[in-house]
């Protein structure tokens, strides 16, 4: 990986480490020889990817709340990043219909506290700023949205992701210009799956633990489609991004879809039965004609074509290969306890880029 070489002894600063996404991505970054510096709130989930795989002992470690304006100014300053990958947020559309505040001040004004502190650097820096694939308003067509398709959502944490899509394009318009010292890209995913996830109401988390103790998993929406992809490949994605930026301005600014290819949409059932052949005694209940919880979409996808004619990206591992992956780490962390997280998921990590490698992909070779 030589071009991804760029982050070797780079001082990487990581919104959200502790969470999902944010704890695979720096432990691919210190994979990489990068310093991490990881700024959270607190640990999300129980369990979690970050403290199975030990990660906060690897890396500098800081618990801050991004709401925090002062402080997270004081804290970029002092760390003087030469990269920023921006995750933290409050990521589930059920919870911002029960605390659509929060939702609103985390994914929203929290954004626009990191676009001020990257105002004071004095640094040259390269940020990406990872909002959803929810940004969009969504009308359910089946053509995939692209980066120039309307922003918004009928939920708060939709529309929360809107708005800080639209504060992104004002500061880098106001305050960002393509010759100063920071750089921006923005980057658009989700449906993302993998090892490590245990956030409530998703669906391979509420399978993994509910089949993990042979229980019977219901799926409130199995029509539903989604473009699914593993955790890494929005992550090799934002790598991309930030090494391009790194290299040349002209993306400045620029928001990317990151997703597979459209023939990747399956349905929240196909995606359950295809899990099953890699779990032993699985149950599962459709329970969508008892469900009345908030509006859920049924269809999304992405158009990704501007990653791949800009920055030559595209996904590397198919859905069943995605679901393997995601199904196996999953069994290793429940069937064989005393072996190390870190280990498997670094081993993933590795047959992932070796893919890349073989397919030619320019950030893998």
């Amino acid at each position: 990986m030589k071009r991804l070489g760029i982050f070797k002894d780079a001082r990487v600063l990581v919104t959200g480490h502790t969470g999902f996404k944010g704890s695979w991505l720096s432990l691919w970054l210190r994979q990489l020889g990068a310093q991490v510096f990881g700024v959270s709130l607190g640990i999300p989930t129980t369990p979690s990817h970050a403290i199975a795989a030990s990660l906060v002992s690897c890396l500098h470690d800081y618990r801050l709340d991004i709401r925090n304006s002062s402080g997270l100014k004081s804290l970029v300053e002092e760390i003087k990043p030469d990269f920023v990958f921006h995750l933290a947020a409050q990521a589930l559309v059920r919870r911002s219909y029960t605390d659509p505040l929060d939702t609103w001040q985390t994914n929203t004004i929290g954004t626009i506290n990191v676009l001020e502190a990257l105002r004071g650097l004095s640094n040259q820096c390269v940020a990406v700023l990872i909002t959803s694939d929810k940004c969009y308003d969504n009308v359910e067509w089946v053509w995939g949205y692209r980066e120039t398709d309307s922003l918004g959502g009928p939920d708060p944490y939709s529309s929360s992701k809107g708005a800080a899509e639209l504060a992104i394009r004002s500061y880098v318009k106001s305050f960002f210009p393509s010759d100063g010292l920071v750089r921006i890209g923005v980057g658009r995913a989700g449906n993302v799956i993998g090892g490590g996830d245990w956030a409530e109401d998703r669906i391979v988390p509420d399978c993994m633990r509910a089949w993990s103790r042979g229980k019977t998993v219901p799926i409130r929406n199995p029509i539903a489609t989604r473009p699914w992809q593993y955790v890494l490949e929005p992550l090799s994605g934002y790598l991309t991004l930030a090494l391009a930026l790194k290299q040349d301005s002209v993306l400045h600014g620029h928001p990317f879809n990151f997703g597979p290819p459209a023939q990747q949409n399956h349905s929240v059932a196909e995606l359950v039965i295809e899990m099953s052949k890699h779990w032993d005694q699985v149950r599962w209940e459709d329970v969508s004609s008892q469900y009345g919880g908030p509006y859920e979409s049924s269809l999304l996808k992405l158009n990704c074509d501007k990653a791949l004619h800009y920055i030559h990206w595209h996904t590397v591992w198919g859905f069943d290969a995605t679901v393997r992956e995601t199904a196996l780490w999953y069994r290793q962390y429940y069937e064989n306890p005393a072996q190390s997280i870190a280990d498997y998921s670094l081993a993933q990590i590795a047959a992932y880029v070796n893919t890349a490698q073989e397919q030619g992909l320019v950030w893998a070779q």
